[in-house]
């Protein structure tokens, strides 16, 4: 990963421009395409496989006129009068005819009609009337909508209050608002601060800004193709505001470093983008994988949120790596902290391990009595967490925010009616197996009205095919209380003794029903899902850290901090501390809030994680000393991740002032989690933890160490990669090899030494096992057992993806075996390297390539050349002689356009005479030619045909064991 983010890195740098334009037009497209196709936010709390859903779908399809969109029309009268008083009463009945001819609306149920329910209060001064839309929510136009608010004059002309609720009222628009401009202004401070340079700071802000954008713009057009709830894209505008900074943070801070320790600034972005780059991949990986995985929960609105905000992370990390650098190659040297300024000491100072940092001087500190910290911090974190107990799930109860029409609705009828109106449930009885459809009916009602909390209920409401009837339930309490969890599950509890007594089933539903549901399942899915997200951390560090001691001490932090975020996010938007401060309104807890920080605090946690230990190990690895590992670590990595913690932090917790109400519990759990995690944490609990484990901080059993990959998130890799091209590059040779051992590294084949200049040939004698391996081993398709090794500028084997592009095989013994003509085996070389455009064929390439052939037998004087002039395209390549099959296959390998072709010669070697100058004419001057022959094959013949390209030869030899002792 290193070497590839190392090569984007510097593809960035150098065509800065066409990076940047490729972004702006990404930008643009997405974002013009959302709104062009004018995609519009929709609520929607469907919940697959619970009662209450498939009471719903039963609905929709037995009894249409209910499955619809419902709205309420609430008006009131002035104090001491009556809405049943004549002006008002007409000015109701009014409504509901104006209403009646709204279009898309299938009923309206007034307060004064024969089959009107409870729909009048009990002081007669409020009242309300009921409106069914022949369709869901998501397809109730914002026209109709207007026009059923436009019937609320005639009530208000009359002098009563008048006010709108229901689902197809909520709020479902995106916003943003000054506060987050001021979380973006505060990033931008600490930007400065940290940089000390006004260009510095506003790149990471750049970066965040268009990648924020981008996101947002993919959602919205998603949004003209699917449900997408209000709350997604400004869950991921937050996510990846507050990721895209942190991001293009962690690899400008590196890339300024290294500017001031006098690094070319090309090569440095490359090499910010290889190893700081690379931790921000995996970090990026952690939290898309998390927040993924909230689509095993199987509830649709919470899997697009996870799907926006995942979309919106890895943007972030695209952002980060490729337009980040794209800017760094337009700023080139400028970003170089001025000789003598602070970030300049602090670069240069980097690798000082005495300076006396404000990090330093903290792990310091916790390195004196590393056990008080670690009980501290437990202690903290822990008593953090004790409201956590409480904690009460619940979905928005639909009373809309403070000012708006809903919310007056929802006062109105909790004031004149009691809050248990503003969430009706709604019972479901299959009548299909009853005689006496009404007496049933109403002998069930009697049960239900029974249940304790239920405040009113309906008379049973028979469909038109007598299959199925819906009874009304009021509780007592308001949607969001626990005690209406109770009615549900009471009533749920009354179905099989109704069965038993009546032969009908019956199913609770309604809105109020559904959020039960989900919260419930939420509830049920925390701890499994906090098993899966800790058990990924385990695995993911393991393979990172290669280390038993840091994932299960990296995931009890992450434990310790989402905890205690839930914990001080209970007590304040449950048990209402400091409520009025922040605008917040106590009540039940977002379902889906533990479940969605978990997914999000998980990626941050390991971003930290990742950002401070990786230092911590590699300089273990060069000392093997545990403490000062630790302090290395810690001081390197520590203004870093303060600067990033600090940002997210502001960023979150922007969006809690004046966000909307769903919204502002997820900021300020992330906010408080976010600081919980970096300075608790990750900064106090990590190293008086590591301290305490010493040495076995870092064990790792022997099966375990071979088992894991080795994925090189420090750039080691990367470093030995490049120390190996320049080795290359300093030697003007197509192939390079240094004490090169070939095969099993128990018994290895060399060593090779040999230096081909460049368009030469290399000619090896040797056993065909022994020989055959070397050719592999040169074209990049079996890695080298040791030593050092180049081919065509080429390290191996880290760079054999690269060889095995550019070098071509002629195998004569594989290509006989296929049993195919001499133009089949050109034409499938020819076919398997075009460009996938491309589509003449491949005829004239096949008899160029096959006269190239001939030209090469004329040269070999050969006595048989007509044959070869006169090769036919169809002729069996089995049936061609030795001399034939050679160049057939050598000519068929040059058909891929190759830097350099591998031969294995087999018999040929037995007419030198004719093979050698053949071949020299064959292979093109600029390609380096490999040749493998017999141990006894005569090459005088060859040197006199290739004495011009700078001939090299070797033989090949076993290694013997002692030496490798």
């Amino acid at each position: 990963m290193a070497l590839l983010l190392h090569r984007i890195g510097r593809f960035a740098y150098r065509r800065a421009w066409v990076v940047i334009v490729a972004w702006v037009l990404a930008l643009g497209g997405l974002v013009g395409a959302g709104i062009g196709l004018g995609g519009q936010l929709q609520e929607s709390y469907a919940i697959p496989g619970t009662e209450s859903q498939d009471a719903i779908d039963q609905l929709a399809a037995v009894f249409p006129q209910t499955a619809g969109a419902s709205a309420k029309a609430v008006v009131e009268a002035p104090d001491g009068d009556s809405v049943e008083n004549a002006p008002y009463r007409d000015a109701i009945t009014g409504m509901e005819g104006e209403l009646e001819g709204v279009d898309g609306v299938a009923s309206v149920l007034g307060p004064f009609d024969e089959y009107a329910g409870d729909q009048v209060s009990g002081d007669a001064r409020t009242a309300y009337i009921q409106v069914q839309f022949d369709g869901p929510v998501t397809e109730v136009t914002q026209e109709q909508i207007d026009a059923v608010l436009a019937t609320g004059d005639i009530g208000r002309d009359a002098g009563l209050r008048v006010a709108f609720g229901g689902e197809v009222f909520q709020e479902t628009t995106f916003g943003l608002t000054i506060t987050e401009a001021f979380g973006v202004l505060f990033a931008g401070v600490v930007l400065l601060i940290t940089f000390g340079s006004l260009l510095a700071a506003g790149m990471p802000l750049l970066t965040a800004i268009v990648g924020v954008g981008t996101a947002f713009g993919g959602i919205s057009l998603v949004a003209a193709f699917a449900t997408v709830s209000s709350t997604a894209p400004m869950l991921a505008v937050m996510i990846g505001l507050a990721v895209g900074i942190d991001y293009a943070l962690f690899i400008l801070s590196r890339h300024r470093t290294q500017l001031a320790r006098g690094m070319d600034p090309e090569e440095s972005a490359a090499e910010a983008v290889a190893t700081a780059g690379g931790a921000v991949v995996f970090a990026g990986l952690t939290v898309i994988i998390a927040l993924l995985g909230l689509l095993v929960v199987g509830i649709p609105f919470l899997s697009v949120m996870g799907v926006a905000a995942a979309f919106a992370v890895l943007v972030a990390v695209i952002g980060a790596t490729t337009l980040l650098p794209a800017l760094l190659g337009l700023a080139k040297g400028r970003l170089a902290p001025k000789p003598g300024s602070r970030a300049h000491r602090r670069g240069v100072a980097a690798d000082d391990s005495g300076t006396r940092t404000l990090g330093r001087r903290w792990v310091d500190t916790v390195l004196k009595a590393p056990v008080v910290f670690v009980l501290l911090v437990v202690g903290l974190l822990g008593a953090a967490a004790v409201p956590a107990a409480s904690l009460d799930l619940n979905l928005p109860g639909g009373q809309g925010e403070e000012g708006t029409s809903q919310r007056e609705a929802y006062d109105m009828i909790a004031a004149g009616f009691g809050p248990g109106y503003n969430g009706p449930l709604i019972v479901t009885v299959d009548i299909t197996q009853t005689t006496d459809i009404f007496g049933d009916l109403d002998a069930i009602g009697a049960r239900l009205a029974d249940v304790d909390g239920v405040a009113y209920v309906g008379q049973g409401l028979p469909n038109e095919t007598a299959d199925t009837a819906i009874i009304q339930v009021i509780p007592e309490s308001a949607p969001n209380d626990p005690e209406t969890k109770q009615v549900v599950q009471d009533i749920r509890a009354l179905e099989e003794s109704v069965v038993d007594d009546y032969g009908t089933p019956i199913a609770v539903t309604g809105y109020t029903a559904v959020s039960i549901d989900i919260s419930q399942r939420l509830n049920d899915a925390l701890v499994p899902f906090a098993l899966i997200v800790v058990g990924l951390s385990v695995i993911l560090l393991l393979v990172v850290f290669r280390s038993v001691f840091v994932p299960f001490k990296a995931a009890l932090g992450f434990l310790l901090s989402a905890f205690g975020a839930i914990g001080l996010t209970v007590a304040v938007f449950q048990w209402g501390w400091l409520a009025d401060l922040m605008h917040i309104e106590p009540g039940p807890i977002l379902s889906f809030l533990p479940i969605l920080l978990m997914a999000v605090l998980f990626g941050l946690a390991m971003d930290y994680e990742v950002f401070l230990v990786s230092g911590m190990r590699e300089e273990y690895v060069k000392t093997r000393e545990p403490r000062t590992s630790i302090v290395h670590g810690f001081q390197h990595a520590a203004r870093v991740v303060t600067a990033a913690a600090l940002i997210m932090f502001f960023v979150f917790f922007a969006f809690v002032p004046e966000g909307t109400g769903v919204i502002k519990g997820i900021a300020f759990a992330l906010a408080v989690g976010v600081a919980f995690d970096a300075f608790l944490v990750r900064m106090t609990f990590v190293p008086a933890a590591m301290a305490l484990a010493g040495r076995g901080a870092w064990w790792l059993p022997k099966w375990l160490g071979r088992i894991l990959p080795d994925v090189d998130i420090e750039g080691e890799g990367l470093r030995a990669h490049l120390a190996e091209s320049e080795w290359a590059a300093g030697r003007d040779a197509d192939v390079l090899a240094e004490d090169l051992l070939l095969g099993d590294p128990e018994r290895p084949l060399g060593p090779v030494s040999v230096a081909v200049p460049r368009g030469g040939a290399l000619l090896v004698r040797g056993r065909p096992a022994d020989r055959r391996l070397l050719g592999a081993t040169l074209a990049g398709r079996v890695l080298p057992a040791g030593g050092r090794l180049a081919v065509l500028g080429r390290p191996l084997p880290t760079d054999a993806g690269a060889v095995m592009r550019r070098v071509a095989v002629a195998d004569t013994v594989t290509d006989a075996a296929a049993g195919a003509t001499a133009g089949d085996l050109v034409a499938a070389r020819i076919d398997a390297t075009r460009a996938w455009y491309r589509l003449d064929s491949s005829r004239g390439a096949v008899a160029t390539a096959l006269r190239r052939v001939a030209e090469a037998r004329t040269a070999a004087a050969d006595p048989l050349a007509w044959r070869a002039r006169a090769l036919d395209p169809e002729t069996p390549f089995a049936e061609l002689d030795t001399l034939d099959r050679v160049l057939v296959a050598v000519a068929a390998a040059l058909a891929e356009r190759p830097r350099a072709v591998v031969v294995e010669l087999d018999g040929a070697s037995r007419i030198p005479d004719r093979l050698w100058p053949a071949l020299a004419r064959l292979v093109p001057a600029d390609v380096l030619l490999i040749a493998t022959t017999a141990p006894d094959a005569d090459l005088d013949h060859a040197d006199a045909a290739f004495e011009r390209r700078g001939i090299r030869s070797l033989d090949l030899v076993v290694r013997p064991q002692e030496a490798l002792r």
